[in-house]
């Protein structure tokens, strides 16, 4: 059975006709393209008043003038260096690692719901976080990749996600194939073990001030953005990942229904599964080593997008990372002014909103079975 014979039966079962699906399309790409205009305004909107507000209230026409002056070479205006330099130098790295980080947990997200088809997975859900943690708690507890200067603790979160992305493939790929079961039970395995021995490194050290550190990193921050390669390293992985993504719109959409349908229409679930997991095992690797574990967004935002604008994947891709960006950066913004001059970990905020979420959600999977 070829993909029209799929069409004609599915027409056939549901009653509709070639106009029906004519006029439901253009609908859809109607309501697509105005959620995403709608975003991009809320994503500029939120860059500014992300920079704006602070310790140091920046009125927003001064942070437009400055990245204007910075970015397109506008003429200088009547600020001063130290605004100038609250605005380019903190918080617009700050902000722009934000949108990054939350556009790639929700893309990541999206995608290993379709690969499980699990409506409740998350990024997390692959262990690969776990392993990004237990690098960074051996650089912070005992200097581990001292060898790379001032990026000892990104890189060694990084190596650490990686270790754990290869484990979890070797593990899934142990039966032969990689199938949605498989995959969705190595990273379980995969995450307590590598969260077991994170637990275990922080109870070696004996440092009660390198176990707090540890902890603050773990439930995620964006304190560590700065201008230089992780920051670049997120934007370009992150852009990089909703391209290829979206690229494979359709693929995603046949893989999430069945491997049986992805057999029919010639798509190969397991090839499929296994590019979607080296995709995001690098995506989140590289999002994690650079603001820690921060949970939910990669659950919470799919949910909100395909509300929005359906479960094609090829439109829900765009909307998602828009929407998760502009999440994680007020998210970012309550948790550096709501206690200031003390920063809440994101990741706490990132939960309260998140755990009512999953609530109602399992409630509603439960009703509707």
């Amino acid at each position: 059975m070829d993909t029209y014979q799929v069409v004609d039966q599915h027409r056939a079962d549901t009653g509709t006709t070639h106009t029906d699906d004519v006029l439901g399309v253009k609908r859809q790409r109607r309501r697509t393209v105005t959620w995403i205009i709608a975003l991009v305004a809320a994503t500029v909107l939120s860059l500014i008043l992300g920079i704006a507000i602070g310790a140091v209230y920046v009125p927003p026409e001064q942070v437009v003038g400055i990245l204007g002056h910075r970015l397109l070479g506008t003429a200088e205006g009547a600020w001063t260096e130290a605004t100038e330099a609250i605005v380019w130098d903190v918080r617009f790295p700050r902000v722009l690692l934000g949108l990054s980080v939350g556009a790639g947990l929700a893309l990541c997200g999206m995608a290993l719901q379709a690969m499980v088809r699990n409506m409740l997975a998350d990024p997390y859900l692959l262990g690969i976080n776990s392993g990004a943690s237990s690098g960074a708690a051996a650089a912070i507890l005992f200097g581990a990749g001292a060898g790379l200067g001032e990026h000892a603790l990104q890189g060694s979160a990084f190596l650490g996600a990686l270790a754990a992305s290869v484990l979890l493939y070797s593990i899934a790929r142990s039966g032969g194939r990689v199938t949605s079961v498989r995959l969705l039970l190595s990273g379980v395995t995969v995450g307590y073990a590598l969260y077991a021995l994170t637990s275990f490194l922080i109870f070696a050290s004996g440092s009660a001030e390198g176990a707090r550190s540890v902890m603050f990193w773990l439930l995620g921050s964006l304190s560590l953005a700065g201008w230089g390669t992780p920051l670049l390293t997120v934007v370009l992985v992150t852009a990089f990942t909703a391209a290829v993504l979206t690229l494979f719109g359709r693929s995603v959409d046949v893989l999430a229904i069945g491997d049986e349908t992805s057999h029919t229409l010639g798509i190969s679930p397991e090839k499929l599964r296994t590019i979607l997991l080296i995709l995001v095992a690098l995506c989140i690797g590289v999002l994690v080593s650079a603001s820690g574990s921060i949970g939910f967004v990669g659950l919470v935002v799919p949910h909100l997008a395909r509300r929005a604008v359906g479960s094609t994947h090829s439109r829900a891709f765009p909307v998602a990372a828009l929407m998760g960006g502009v999440l994680l950066i007020w998210a970012d913004l309550v948790a550096r002014t709501l206690l200031a001059p003390q920063e809440i970990p994101i990741g706490i905020l990132t939960a309260m909103v998140g755990a009512p979420f999953l609530l109602v959600l399992i409630r509603r999977l439960h009703s509707n079975p």
